[in-house]
């Protein structure tokens, strides 16, 4: 294992261990979230609003975190999140993400601002692959993505509502990590202090987007294509938008993005087949309301007719149990992830996902519920006991999602 990733034993270990090798313009660029950050902090702190009240004497001795995730195997229940110009930070770590999750046996989701080609991940790294489009002005481009993927056998398209623009995210700014690049007495001296990510960058030259060539004849490199996809965010995109996109689109459609329950509500009715409440991980709107607080919500108005994942400050284990005793099918996982590929490439990002696994079926045993499905609602408690903590007898055992229930397979995936 590369040095200094086998002494990471969680994922803030992972994190400073890219704090440590990127320039900090870059590391923030990553870490960072919009404004105030009160919606980046608030994802995680989150999880703190809940204890786990565990059940004892139950026999955890074959306890699995295999599942089944939108009607398919996995090793754990969760994904990999669409993480844009993740090779910035390590070159290769599009891929290093995509064999992690392919190993682990559970889906990987590309970016559309990913600097690797939708063709090279499906060629380089086969396993449970979905795709994630921004929906863009130039429609026509916009479908020539969503063709991509359909030819290289993508099993899932996973379409960004909450951005119809980019968030002010402040840290960039202060950085001047402008968009497009320009260099600058700081940065130069920012990049001098990480020599091997500065050298690797100067011999082999910066990342190219490589799903968004030709969007703009001038945006080519990382930098430059990130304001190129800025200005592209198509903020026209509507109910009737989608709803070409599902006819369009032959194989399972997910909505990113979704924080309220009549918006779930509405989507369960126009055939998608997953909704990922998600608040961009902060870097949008800052102010939003923290993802975990918006699961039940958002469950209520799905009223179990399909499956629900949630994204936003899963740092642990524990924190992915908590989001299923809650009611979600299953997870995302972002920065936790992205922190272990840009640190160490290949090894961070497996270290990434054996920390999460590890934890995962610790918090498992530790709680009594030998498999993922018994993560119920009746393990949780409010950690201030007056708390108000949004309609969490939404989701009693009983009403488990519905959707998990129906689509477990006999089949599983040893991790």
């Amino acid at each position: 294992m590369t040095s200094g990733v086998a002494d990471c034993y969680s994922i803030a270990d992972l994190r400073e261990l890219a704090r440590r090798r990127l320039p900090r313009a870059v590391f923030d660029f990553y870490d960072g979230g919009a404004e105030d950050e009160r919606t980046l902090a608030g994802n995680a702190q989150a999880f703190g609003r809940l204890n786990l009240a565990p059940r004892v004497l139950v026999d955890v001795s074959a306890a699995s975190s295999t599942c089944s995730l939108l009607g398919a195997p996995a090793g754990m229940p969760a994904a990999i999140a669409p993480t844009g110009a993740a090779g910035f930070g390590c070159r290769g770590a599009d891929l290093a993400l995509a064999r992690a999750a392919a190993k682990m046996g559970m889906p990987y989701t590309l970016s559309s601002s990913a600097t690797t080609a939708i063709e090279t991940i499906a060629d380089k790294a086969p396993g449970r692959l979905w795709f994630q489009a921004y929906v863009l002005r130039n429609r026509d481009f916009f479908w020539q993505l969503i063709e991509r993927a359909r030819q290289a056998e993508y099993e899932a398209l996973v379409i960004t509502v909450d951005l119809p623009v980019g968030g002010k995210r402040e840290r960039d700014f202060h950085n001047h990590f402008a968009i497009p690049f320009r260099f600058t007495p700081r940065n130069v001296l920012d990049f001098a202090s990480r020599p091997r990510w500065a050298f690797d960058m100067l011999l082999r030259g910066m990342p190219v987007m490589e799903n968004l060539r030709g969007l703009e004849a001038t945006a080519t490199h990382a930098s430059a294509i990130a304001s190129s996809v800025g200005r592209s965010y198509d903020p026209a995109f509507d109910w009737a938008r989608l709803a070409e996109v599902r006819e369009r689109w032959p194989r399972k459609l997910i909505v990113k993005g979704v924080s309220r329950g009549d918006d779930a509500r509405r989507l369960a009715t126009m055939g998608v087949d997953a909704i990922v409440v998600s608040n961009h991980g902060g870097r949008q709107l800052d102010g939003a309301v923290p993802s975990l607080l918006a699961l039940p919500e958002v469950l209520q108005g799905t009223g179990g007719r399909l499956p629900v994942l949630v994204d936003g400050g899963i740092r642990r284990g524990s924190d992915i149990a908590k989001a299923l005793a809650i009611g979600a099918q299953g997870v995302l996982l972002g920065r936790a992830t992205l922190f272990g590929a840009v640190a160490a490439g290949d090894a961070g990002a497996q270290r990434a996902l054996d920390i999460l696994h590890d934890e995962l079926l610790r918090t498992m045993r530790l709680c009594g519920a030998p498999t993922a499905a018994q993560l119920s609602a009746d393990l949780l408690r409010p950690a201030e006991p007056d708390a108000s903590w949004p309609a969490l007898a939404a989701a009693p055992p009983a009403a488990r999602h519905v959707a998990l229930r129906a689509q477990r397979t006999p089949e599983l995936v040893n991790p």
